[in-house]
């Protein structure tokens, strides 16, 4: 169905704003007249400077292509080396030595809050799928639990609502990335841009709430490729502050850094967003995905062995990350460490086992490198994280005053691709298949964080099984045993995990899924000859 706002002038609303998704429940509550007059005026001011820049992102890339680099601008070596800092910490910002992740469901919302963790990411993008129910539950779930009237009953009866007896976590939310249309919402025709839907409703609807409670509107920005981005992200906040009446510098950001070239612009990020900032993250699996898709066709020197072998102490990941603590604590920003994919298991002793130590090793590797929290995916893991930093910081809220004045980071280092150990192997290229097509087929249906073999899996591991995918095939690299990968042997592939998920699952719950929906959409994004820069472009147009 359609419906139109009509032009109200002075009341508030305007015209020209559409909303052609379906009835789902709290729709009324969250796009008011005035909430989408809010996001009409977002998508005016904003729309066309976030479309010139997508552009911009194309010529990056095809000059890339052409050269097979990246390096520090030149143009803002006056940033770089000038002596600036950003903003002070809000005060419940200043410790986040733990930081639970996920998406906004109901249940999710409750169990972040009561996780134990210092901060809650709510995440609106790669964990959540922007179905049409999920992007105005979402909203209604954060609006509800920053009121602290949140509740949730399961099929069996239990009953979840948020807890008393301790501090809840700091909610920071992560809105969809600058690439992302949502197609529910038009305005002058033109569908908006997820992001400013995603951060319109949330600020608009809870600012003021969170501000009067002695907190505020914070946000986490995925998929940033330059400071150009982090400025057009500046001025949306202050537009918003304006029009919504509250203090210049309410609203917060913590970056990921989670592209090759926002590597590169760690400090002008910074900049652009000093009086907004509270940091940045060392956003590891898009940085991952993000390095593959940018240099995919720059030659063996930057084909990655199988993502399993991929460590944080591969020297090119390492020189990613200590340049991120180096910049961050130079600035006065905060520096959050990445997720460890690891989740434990209540069945498997050893799993779990595994998972506790897995998890607990790479924090105390970001806790050494100085890092001031970092992330967890599973409730039963925030102890482990919590006490890892609990260590190293004792009690201080965080180690920012510690300068790494010993890193230094070179944009070879960053770009040393091909000293990563590791090879590819069958089992390698059959595992990325299997993950493309177990996520992708659950994202279709809605649910954008799923548990694989122990391994929480979202939209940035999947980009990279099916970029790997890509780029082998499309360099003709070899497993192990010299067979070439080939598009027949993906194809294949495909074929083979698709006959033993169907085996493993049952072909009720195969055929009342969406796997065939999922196997075509992996081959186009794996083996089309134009690379998609993102799958869940294909996969949003076969649900929305």
């Amino acid at each position: 169905m359609t419906r139109t706002e009509p032009d109200a002038g002075a009341g508030g609303t305007t015209g020209g704003v559409q909303v052609t998704g379906p009835e789902v429940p709290g729709l009324p509550r969250v796009l008011t007249p005035d909430a989408l007059a809010f996001l009409a005026g977002l998508q005016r001011a904003f729309g066309a400077r976030r479309d010139e820049l997508l552009a911009a992102r194309a010529r990056r890339r095809a000059e890339v292509a052409r050269t097979g680099r990246l390096d520090f601008l030149p143009e803002t070596a006056a940033v770089r080396e000038g002596d600036w800092t950003v903003a002070p910490f809000p005060a419940d910002l200043q410790d986040r030595r733990v930081e639970m992740t996920g998406p906004t469901d109901r249940k999710m919302t409750i169990n972040a809050l009561n996780s134990g963790a210092k901060v809650w990411l709510a995440d609106l993008e790669d964990a959540s799928t922007p179905h049409w129910h999920n992007v105005i539950g979402g909203q209604v779930n954060l609006a509800d639990a920053i009121r602290r009237d949140i509740s949730f009953t399961n099929e069996a009866g239990r009953e979840y609502r948020l807890r008393t007896d301790a501090p809840l976590a700091t909610i920071v939310v992560r809105p969809r990335g600058w690439h992302f249309d949502e197609e529910h919402i038009r305005v002058d025709g033109t569908p908006m841009v997820g992001a400013l839907v995603d951060f319109g409703l949330y600020c608009f609807h809870n600012a003021a709430e969170l501000l009067e409670r002695g907190s505020g509107p914070y946000f986490y920005l995925p998929k940033m490729e330059s400071h150009l981005e982090a400025r057009l992200w500046n001025d949306v906040f202050t537009w918003a502050q304006e029009q919504l009446g509250i203090p210049y510098g309410s609203i917060r950001a913590t970056v990921l850094i989670e592209t090759i070239p926002a590597a590169f612009e760690m400090d002008e990020i910074l900049y652009e967003l000093r009086d907004h900032s509270s940091g940045l993250n060392a956003g590891r699996w898009d940085y991952l995905f993000s390095i593959i898709k940018v240099f995919r066709d720059s030659g063996p020197d930057f084909v990655l062995p199988e993502r399993n072998v991929v460590k944080m102490t591969a020297p090119f990941m390492q020189a990613y990350a200590e340049l991120l603590v180096k910049t961050c604590h130079a600035r006065g920003a905060m520096a959050i460490g990445g997720m460890s994919a690891f989740i434990p298991s209540r069945k498997d002793a050893e799993v779990n086992a595994r998972a506790f130590a897995q998890v607990r090793a790479d924090k105390e590797r970001e806790a050494g490198q100085g890092f001031d929290g970092s992330w967890v995916a599973h409730p039963d893991l925030v102890p482990v994280c919590r006490e890892v930093f609990d260590a190293v910081l004792g009690d201080r809220p965080n180690q920012v005053e510690r300068q790494r004045d010993d890193v230094q980071v070179t944009a070879a280092d960053l770009l040393d691709i091909k000293s990563t150990p590791g090879a590819i192997t069958d089992a390698g290229v059959r595992s990325n298949v299997e993950v493309a097509l177990l996520y992708l087929e659950s994202w279709l249906r809605g649910s954008g964080a799923v548990g694989i073999h122990n391994l929480m899996e979202d939209a940035a591991t999947a980009e990279i099984s099916r970029s790997q995918l890509w780029q082998w095939v499309h360099n003709g690299s070899t497993t192990d045993d010299g067979e070439v990968i080939t598009t027949e042997r993906v194809r294949r592939t495909i074929t083979e995990e698709l006959a033993a998920i169907r085996e493993q699952v049952g072909e009720a719950a195969f055929t009342a899924g969406r796997f065939a929906a999922a196997a075509e959409i992996l081959q186009a994004v794996a083996l089309d000859d134009e690379y998609v820069d993102f799958l869940t472009l294909p996969a949003y147009r076969a649900v929305s």
